[in-house]
């Protein structure tokens, strides 16, 4: 049997909505965990459950790289596949959600991820304390896309900085993989700086977009395997399997995509094709960044900006140790944060 190394792992079937509501809570050692909502459709709530095993395992790491003092959690509500939410059943779902969390008593705090918004947050906000990304107008930072987008820019222009030299981006040639809502600012702020884009995502309606952002449209599996300096992967996980790293044309990757990787073997296969890899949970910190400074810091949004861009240094820093150390980037950003997570432990010994 594998080793389960979360806190906790609540599972229940939601009272009002009849569906499989699941919070894992990987860590506090740093403190309050935090970490998405998820409402996705999965062929088993198991899958779900990995889901979410994974994805707060994930948010662990990227407090701690980001320096952040909270641990790492995720909600996953499983819903069957083909099924449909209308507004009644959604918030019977989001009622089921702020209960599960409410009954950890602090332990974590859920912002939006796949499949909510700011405004369900609100709504969960109603039934407990514990929740960041409410709109404006409810007392939170709103919606996180922005800012993961702005870290997401600064990640890339470290990555630039390392394959040429300068942290500009013009004539850099990209492969943006996925225009969801972070996606879609990325590209925006990409063409602005004058990359080279190549864009694209599963639904063929985004292309309508493409005039505006000045970029070439390919199909998922073209942008995937493009012939670039840096593959941007912004959709869902899973993208980089064992199978597609040798067709791989890119020198670089770095998106903000969770769990890019379909095992943890393909780091090292990147590694051994010299493609430089950045570990999405350093690349994506943004909008937890923005979020967790503004609402529970109660900085500016100067200064959380400040620290959103300042994702440009950890991942120099963070290439920079791999290279002293003769390590894969996702070897020492595992180092940095099991340092972190040791501390508080060696300091209380």
């Amino acid at each position: 049997m594998s080793t389960l190394d979360h806190e906790q792992v609540l599972i229940r079937t939601g009272p009002r909505s009849g569906l499989p509501v699941i919070v894992a809570v990987h860590s506090t050692t740093l403190g309050q965990a935090v970490g998405g909502c998820r409402l996705w459709r999965y062929a088993d709530w198991r899958d779900g459950l990995a889901d979410a095993l994974r994805l707060s395992a994930g948010m662990t790491a990227k407090c701690a790289v980001a320096g952040l003092a909270n641990g790492g959690g995720k909600t996953v509500v499983a819903i069957p596949e083909g099924a449909e939410l209308d507004a009644a059943m959604r918030r019977a779902v989001l009622d089921d959600v702020a209960d599960a969390i409410t009954s950890l008593d602090g332990m974590y705090a859920t912002g939006p991820d796949v499949g909510t918004t700011p405004q369900d947050m609100a709504v969960i906000g109603e039934r407990t304390p514990h929740v960041f990304c409410r709109p404006a107008q409810h007392g939170g930072s709103g919606d996180s896309s922005p800012a993961t987008a702005l870290g997401t820019l600064a990640a890339l222009r470290a990555t630039s900085r390392r394959l040429h030299g300068t942290r500009a981006l013009a004539g850099v040639r990209l492969s943006l993989v996925g225009l969801g809502s972070v996606g879609m600012r990325l590209a925006h702020l990409l063409a602005d700086d004058g990359a080279d884009l190549l864009v694209s995502d599963v639904d063929p309606a985004k292309r309508a977009k493409n005039k505006e952002l000045r970029a070439t449209w390919v199909s998922p599996e073209q942008a995937l395997t493009a012939d670039v300096d840096i593959l941007v992967p912004a959709a869902l996980g899973g993208l980089l399997t064992e199978d597609v790293v040798p067709r791989l044309r890119c020198s670089a990757i770095a998106g903000p995509a969770n769990n890019q990787l379909a095992t943890a073997a393909v780091a090292d296969l990147l590694h051994r094709r010299g493609i430089i890899w950045v570990p999405d949970y350093v690349v994506s910190a943004g909008g937890v960044i923005n979020a967790l400074t503004v609402e529970l810091h109660h900085e500016t949004p100067d200064k959380a900006r400040e620290r959103v861009e300042a994702i440009e240094h950890t991942v120099t820093d963070l290439l920079d140790t791999a290279d002293q150390r003769q390590v894969t980037p996702a070897q020492a950003a595992t180092e940095q944060a099991r340092l972190r997570l040791d501390t508080p432990r060696l300091a209380s010994t």
